[in-house]
């Protein structure tokens, strides 16, 4: 069998893959949330955010071990940001928990990375505006009056910040490959967090319940972070995208099987034209590969050079003054840029 043949053949496999991993990623996203809620009794919301971020920049630093020549002084100063937006996002949805259902709570969430798809010019994007709009107000059911608002609120700020750390994301994973950023910037979230968390947490913290956090920091957000990463190897942005628009929808399953939340028939709608909008946005709104500084011409715009009648001068074994380029990183170590938790078009 030929190369490109073999090549070809494990593209399908490559696709099952990702799609395989990035609902793996939704899913591990959504139980952790969800298995986190009965503990907001012992720790509260804040304490029960803080302890789960804390333990994550814990996991991922060991793990990756990030090393400070890996990073220039702006990379630095973007995952200190990230750091502390990505700690704002996590800490602001557990408030957001302890007031709205998950599938409720997680559909407004989304209206962060949803607005940064629909942002720009277009017909078709007006459309999913119109379509977002329409799930909140059915989400919301400003008629009945009886939704939370404090809850709303801490959810809209979580997308906001969703929303920064989407566009923080791309600055860091366009120029620190693989997971170094992640592993610098969750530390610095935990961080964060635990200082915001603190009052709560010395009145009520446990030995049970710091191994009980550890538990679930590795698998919400470590795991899917991780996920996310492999998929996005495997998928383009728009398919994986696409996919992490299903995210509502999953939490809404979720909430019923393991919380027993059962949405009205009007919350169901609007989750389901938040998912319509993020897909449809994701569609119409894929972003574009960086460009590398240094591209190599292709082939076909290479031109032969015109023959010429001066002699090429004889090789000589003085020094050069031209420094040696260095070699292009190969396949592996290609920068992903990572949004969502880790996608653009995605905690």
């Amino acid at each position: 069998m030929s190369s490109r043949g073999s090549s070809a053949s494990s593209r399908p496999d490559a696709a099952r893959a990702g799609f395989l991993m990035a609902v793996a990623s939704m899913c591990t996203v959504q139980l952790g949330s969800a298995l986190t809620v009965p503990l907001f009794d012992r720790l509260g919301a804040l304490g029960t955010g803080g302890l789960r971020v804390g333990w994550a920049g814990v996991l991922l630093l060991v793990l990756v071990r990030p090393r400070r020549r890996d990073f220039t002084r702006g990379d630095l100063l973007a995952c200190t940001v990230l750091g502390a937006v990505t700690a704002g996002m996590m800490l602001l949805f557990m408030l957001a928990l302890a007031h709205l259902p998950l599938g409720t709570a997680s559909a407004l969430e989304f209206l962060g990375p949803l607005t940064v798809s629909l942002y720009g010019p277009g017909r078709e994007r007006k459309a999913w505006t119109a379509a977002a709009a329409l799930g909140v107000v059915l989400l919301t059911e400003p008629w009945h009056g009886g939704l939370d608002l404090l809850g709303a609120g801490y959810a809209l700020a979580a997308a906001a910040c969703w929303a920064a750390y989407i566009l923080l994301t791309q600055r860091v994973g366009d120029s620190v490959t693989g997971l170094k950023g992640l592993a610098l910037s969750m530390p610095v979230a935990g961080v964060v967090a635990l200082a915001i968390a603190a009052p709560v947490l010395t009145a009520r913290v446990s030995w049970p319940t710091l191994w009980i956090m550890l538990g679930l920091a590795a698998l919400s957000p470590v795991l899917p972070f991780a996920l996310e990463f492999l998929a996005l190897r495997r998928l383009t942005t728009s398919a994986f995208g696409t996919l992490m628009s299903l995210e509502p929808a999953i939490a809404v399953l979720i909430g019923l099987l393991v919380l027993g939340q059962t949405p009205d028939p009007a919350p169901a709608a609007g989750i389901a034209f938040v998912v319509i909008a993020g897909i449809g946005a994701t569609r119409t709104g894929a972003r574009s590969a960086p460009t590398p500084s240094h591209a190599e011409p292709a082939p076909s715009d290479v031109l032969e050079p015109a023959p010429s009648d001066v002699p090429e001068p004889a090789p000589s074994d003085a020094p050069s003054d031209m420094p040696e380029l260095a070699p292009r990183p190969s396949d592996p170590e290609r920068k992903v840029s990572i949004t969502h938790r880790g996608n653009a078009e995605r905690k």
